[in-house]
């Protein structure tokens, strides 16, 4: 086994899936604290001036989906987001085929990714979704869902590379959550240099007086005041 995944399998395997769990459940988020090094985080944000690593690169104004820009990585993908990707996804995998029947939901996720992945490239999403985003002074990201196709996994992450309060001021992680019948909720999640945060791509069951029901989430990134913040995003499903 290649060292890098080795390190990140055993990374993957030693965190606390229960309390992670438990968060998701109560909160709709889980953060993960110190997920990558500091010299993982420098090299992932470093890539982003390479053009040739990515497919596509997105101005988040031009489309009304806030300020800032993202690029979607291109085949191959940076060995830290594969192993990643291949590390978490069998937990994460394990709490959405929890979370579906308490939604009425048929769908069931295999084991491993790379047979979550080939359902995906059978129903013709076959183009990587991790991404990595660059925000400067002012700039935000409007609420939104990264779906992408008829093929979703329900859970993703997002890592920040940046350091808070030395990189950049402001820019928080912010997750939205509307309940049927009720104002929305907010939460704001504060992060730290190489921690992640896992919720939900679009909703998540909550038990109520009268049962479980489905709600509906959003997520977004609050005002930059300063600097330069990066963040990477390691969704579990590709696009068209």
């Amino acid at each position: 086994m290649d060292a890098t995944l080795a390190c990140v399998t055993d990374r993957g395997a030693g965190l606390d899936w229960h309390r992670i769990g438990g968060d998701l459940d109560a909160h709709g988020c889980a953060a993960v604290r110190a997920l990558l090094s500091a010299e993982e985080c420098a090299g992932l944000a470093a890539t982003y001036a390479d053009d040739a690593r990515f497919r596509s690169r997105v101005v988040m104004a031009r489309h009304g989906f806030g300020r800032g820009e993202y690029k979607y990585f291109d085949h191959p993908l940076p060995g830290l987001i594969v192993d990643l990707r291949t590390a978490l996804y069998p937990p994460l995998a394990r709490i959405a085929n929890d979370w579906n029947p308490a939604m009425g939901i048929a769908v069931r996720y295999p084991d491993a990714l790379a047979d979550f992945l080939a359902r995906c490239h059978r129903a013709g999403q076959q183009q990587p979704t991790p991404l990595l985003l660059t925000y400067g002074e002012g700039d935000y990201n409007c609420l939104h869902q990264d779906v992408y196709g008829e093929h979703v996994f329900p859970l993703q992450l997002t890592i920040l590379l940046s350091r808070p309060g030395a990189d950049f001021s402001g820019g928080e992680f912010v997750l939205t959550e509307q309940r049927p019948r009720m104002q929305s909720r907010v939460e704001v999640v504060p992060l730290g240099h190489g921690d992640g945060v896992i919720f939900p791509v679009r909703h998540r069951p909550v038990r109520g007086a009268r049962g479980t029901y489905r709600v509906n989430l959003r997520h977004g990134v609050s005002r930059v005041h300063s600097g330069q913040r990066y963040t990477a995003g390691v969704i579990f499903h590709d696009a068209r």
